[in-house]
């Protein structure tokens, strides 16, 4: 279980994209999932929806969570650093300041039981699935929405992706699932029989370790006012 401090939704204009903090999404058991929300500046407009949920912290910055892999990546592709001043880069997700003036509304929410979502934890389970389509819905009926929400993301944000398209939520338009396992124990559990200590390694360093944190989620995408 999660304990999460208390927190209330905040927005502000920021770079160029009205951001919302830690906008509240309820579940129909009466847990409260919370978002950060990234779209245009102008309040009446309309916009696509791409959505993620999952366990790494929807504000904990690239660079802070995972610094090696950070260097690694602009080292070799410096390109990255052009056009985005990169603040909100997020561990596999959409950056919304290559999306946002296009357009597009970016929404990122922690799923239950982590980062600033309460509730227990249990990632790939039906529950995740239920709670992400009701997320869809959720995006998909905002004033600022256009009806049609499309999901993309790696690895973790592909796999869910697999399922709850399964489940035909009404607003959903579009998956780009990159890297996302559909089958648990040919592509995590085993390979080729053998046992993949992959599994094991991942909940240890990446979902139990700081990254679950909210408190870790707050220095580069949000003022410290806000956590009041």
């Amino acid at each position: 279980m999660s304990p999460v401090p208390h927190v209330k939704e905040r927005t502000e204009v920021r770079d160029g994209m009205r951001i919302t903090w830690h906008e509240p999404i309820p579940a129909d058991d009466g847990i409260v999932l919370r978002a950060d929300v990234f779209r245009p500046i102008e309040e009446d407009g309309h916009y696509p929806v791409i959505l993620s949920y999952g366990v790494y912290a929807k504000g904990l910055a690239f660079q802070e969570g995972y610094p090696l892999q950070w260097e690694k990546m602009i080292s070799d592709y410096p390109q990255i650093l052009q056009g985005s001043t990169n603040k909100y880069q997020n561990w596999e997700t959409t950056d919304p300041e290559r999306w946002v003036p296009h357009g597009y509304a970016v929404v990122r929410v922690d799923s239950r039981g982590a980062g600033w979502s309460p509730g227990f934890m249990d990632p790939g389970c039906a529950r995740e699935t239920d709670d992400l389509y009701q997320c869809i819905e959720w995006a998909g009926t905002q004033s600022w929405s256009n009806g049609k929400v499309g999901m993309l993301g790696i690895s973790y944000y592909a796999s869910n992706q697999w399922r709850v398209a399964g489940k035909h939520p009404p607003h959903l338009a579009a998956i780009i699932p990159w890297e996302g396992q559909n089958d648990r124990y040919r592509d995590s559990g085993f390979h080729g029989g053998i046992l993949s200590q992959f599994q094991e390694r991942w909940a240890k360093h990446q979902v139990a370790g700081p990254s679950r944190s909210p408190t870790r989620s707050w220095p580069r995408t949000a003022s410290t006012s806000t956590r009041s």
